[in-house]
């Protein structure tokens, strides 16, 4: 005699959450454990130490935004030289996100830390080459969110619309190849840059691009420059 036995699994409903705000500042230290800082302080000491190193000077207060802006001008360009050095020939445009850069860069000194907070991400930095085609549904993409940081091309934004796009100085070609220095985040089509992701060929570099910014900087420290960033026209609203 066989005896069958049936289970039924429950299913659990969330019918009620809430959830409260604990700000993390001189507040919360008389909740703070003092075993425990005790046992992190070497290790926090270790870490200041080496991210309250100042490896340059910025001339002006850099901030990110649309249309275009010194911080995303400044990284686009970087992300453009840093790929084009490692071709060993010009890449022609360069993509940034404005939400990847995490934070303002003030006037003055800057610190290996500040470049930690601008980019906390282990994003790499990535070629990739797009027809023409599919590089001007991506800055259409651009015009409607009101801008991104690029650099290498030129464009206006009217209703919307990205008009009298230029790559090089010359009107795009939808038939064209263009190779683009980006970020391994935004290749694979991530903050809605899908485009990005139908490229006809990619380049892995190796490069963080966390890296690659403390490279750029302290190679102009070295070179007596400060950090500095101008307004082109490179995104006209």
């Amino acid at each position: 005699m066989v005896a069958a036995v049936s289970c039924s699994h429950k299913a659990w409903v969330i019918t009620q959450a809430t959830s409260s705000k604990i700000a993390i500042d001189s507040t919360t230290e008389v909740i703070a454990d003092k075993d425990y800082e005790k046992l992190l302080q070497p290790l926090k000491q270790r870490v200041d130490a080496r991210m309250n190193v100042v490896i340059g000077q910025v001339a002006e207060t850099m901030k990110g935004h649309a249309p275009e802006s010194l911080l995303s001008n400044f990284s686009a360009d970087v992300y453009r030289q840093a790929a084009s050095k490692f071709l060993g020939e010009q890449v022609d445009i360069s993509v940034v996100n404005l939400g990847g850069l995490r934070t303002v860069v003030p006037a003055g000194n800057i610190t290996v830390g500040k470049v930690f907070e601008l980019m906390p991400f282990e994003n790499e930095l990535v070629i990739v080459w797009l027809k023409g085609d599919k590089l001007e549904q991506l800055l259409q993409y651009f015009a409607g969110m009101g801008g991104e940081g690029v650099s290498g091309l030129r464009l206006e934004i009217e209703n919307r619309k990205a008009i009298h796009i230029t790559v090089g100085g010359k009107p795009l070609d939808t038939e064209k190849l263009y190779s683009i220095a980006t970020n391994d985040y935004l290749a694979a089509g991530n903050d809605n840059m899908f485009q990005l992701a139908q490229y006809e060929k990619k380049v892995n570099t190796g490069i963080k691009v966390r890296d690659m910014l403390l490279e750029y900087i302290k190679g102009e420290t070295k070179k007596g420059n400060k950090i500095q960033s101008k307004l082109d026209g490179r995104i006209v609203k």
